[in-house]
C-alpha cells in the first residue's frame, strides 16, 4: 500500500505536469502572439510567476477540491486514481487537437465519475457541484464583459495617441498583466492538484499506510492524513505542486498556444495587455474565494470579449463555437473516461 500512494502522488504530479503544459497556451497566448516575448521567454516568465503564486494564497481552492466535491469518507485509492486517469486521458485528447479546455473540470468531472463508480449519486456534495457548475457560466462571462469593457477604455484613453507610442506602451504593460495572469494561474490551477494529494493521504491514511510507513516517508503523515477536516495543506504539497506546474507551462502546449494566440483573433499588445488584465482580475478573485473556476473559460472568453469590442467581424466564431463545445463535454467526458477506467479494473478484480 506505501507503493500505491507513492504512485497516487506521483500520477497526481503528472496530471499537474500537463495541467500547466496544457495551459501554457492561457498564460503565455497573448504575449507570445503581440510578440512582446519570444516563446521560450514566455514560458519562462509564465512558470516563474505561476511558482511565486504560492507565496500569494490560501488553501481555499485546494480545500474545495479535497473536501467539497465529493463525501471525503467514501475516498479511496480507486476513486483517487480514476480521478486522475480520467482528468489526464482529456487533457492529452484536446491538446492533440488544440483544443483550449478546462483541465480543472476535467478534474472535477473525473473525481465524480470515479465516486459513482463506488458509491452511487449519494457520493456527491451537491453545494460544492452546484458552485462548480454555476462558476461555468459565470466566469466566462465575467472574462468577457471584464474583456470588452478594459478594451474600450483603453480605446477611449489612448484615443488620441499615435499607434507607435500605443503599441510602445502597451508592450510594457503586457509584461505585467501577462504575470499578473500567471500568478492567478498558479493561484487557482496549482491548487487543484494539492487538493488532490490530499484526498491521496485521506485514502491512504483510511486503508492503514501510515502504520507501516518506513522512516524516510514519515513526512507524508500530514495534517490531512490526521484531519480530514483539516484546513491546512502541508508545505512540502505546495512546493511540489507549484514547481510541477511551472515545469509544466515552461514544457509549453503549443497546439493550443496557437489556437488562442493566432487563430482566434489577430492580437496586438493594446489587446493583450486588455484580456490578461481582464482575466486576471477573475482569476485573482476568485482565487481568495476558493471558487475553483477554469483559467481556460476565463481568458478565451477575455480574448472573445476584447475582439468584439474591436469588431465582431474580427474574430473567429466557427473555431470559438468548437472551443465552447468542448468546454461543455469537459465534464461528462472526464467523467465518464473515469467511471469505464475505475468500473472496468474493479470488475476485472483489479485492487488498488
Amino acid at each position: 500500500m506505501t507503493i500505491t500512494i507513492i504512485l497516487l502522488i506521483a500520477l497526481a504530479l503528472v496530471f499537474d505536469f500537463l495541467n500547466g503544459f496544457h495551459d501554457s497556451a492561457n498564460a503565455i497566448a497573448t504575449v507570445v502572439s503581440t510578440r512582446v516575448l519570444s516563446p521560450g521567454k514566455a514560458v519562462i516568465w509564465a512558470a516563474f510567476f505561476e511558482f511565486l503564486a504560492f507565496f500569494f494564497f490560501g488553501s481555499h481552492v485546494a480545500n474545495t477540491i479535497g473536501k467539497g466535491i465529493v463525501n471525503i469518507n467514501i475516498i479511496d485509492s480507486a476513486i483517487v486514481f480514476g480521478a486522475l486517469a480520467g482528468a489526464c486521458a482529456w487533457n492529452i485528447i484536446t491538446w492533440y487537437f488544440g483544443l483550449p479546455s478546462s483541465s480543472s473540470h476535467a478534474l472535477i468531472g473525473g473525481l465524480i465519475g470515479a465516486a459513482m463508480v463506488k458509491a452511487g449519486p449519494s457520493s456527491l456534495l451537491a453545494p460544492g457541484i452546484i458552485k462548480v457548475v454555476s462558476w461555468i457560466v459565470i466566469s466566462p462571462v465575467l472574462g468577457f464583459v471584464l474583456g470588452r469593457i478594459v478594451a474600450m477604455a483603453v480605446y477611449w484613453m489612448f484615443s488620441r495617441t499615435s499607434p507607435s507610442k500605443v503599441d510602445q506602451f502597451f508592450r510594457r504593460g503586457q509584461l505585467v498583466s501577462s504575470a499578473l495572469f500567471s500568478m492567478g494561474h498558479g493561484g487557482n490551477d496549482a491548487q487543484k492538484t494539492m487538493g488532490i494529494v490530499s484526498l491521496a493521504l485521506v485514502a491512504a491514511t483510511r486503508n492503514g499506510v501510515f502504520n507501516h510507513l518506513p522512516g524516510w516517508l514519515k513526512f507524508l503523515r500530514t495534517p490531512e492524513a490526521a484531519d480530514p477536516q483539516s484546513q491546512h495543506i502541508a508545505l512540502w504539497i505546495k512546493v511540489l505542486c507549484a514547481l510541477t506546474m511551472g515545469a509544466g507551462t515552461a514544457a509549453g502546449g503549443w497546439r493550443v498556444i496557437k489556437t488562442l494566440g493566432h487563430k482566434l483573433v489577430r492580437l496586438q499588445p493594446v489587446h493583450g495587455f486588455a484580456a490578461e488584465t481582464a482575466a486576471a482580475s477573475v482569476l485573482l478573485g476568485t482565487a481568495l474565494l476558493g471558487m475553483p473556476v477554469s483559467t481556460t473559460h476565463v481568458l478565451t472568453s477575455a480574448i472573445i470579449g476584447v475582439g468584439a469590442a474591436k469588431r465582431w467581424s474580427a474574430l473567429k466564431w466557427s473555431l470559438a463555437e468548437k472551443i465552447v463545445w468542448a468546454w461543455v463535454f469537459t465534464l461528462p467526458a472526464s467523467g465518464a473516461l473515469a467511471y469505464i477506467l475505475v468500473w472496468s479494473l474493479q470488475s476485472l478484480g483489479w485492487t488498488f
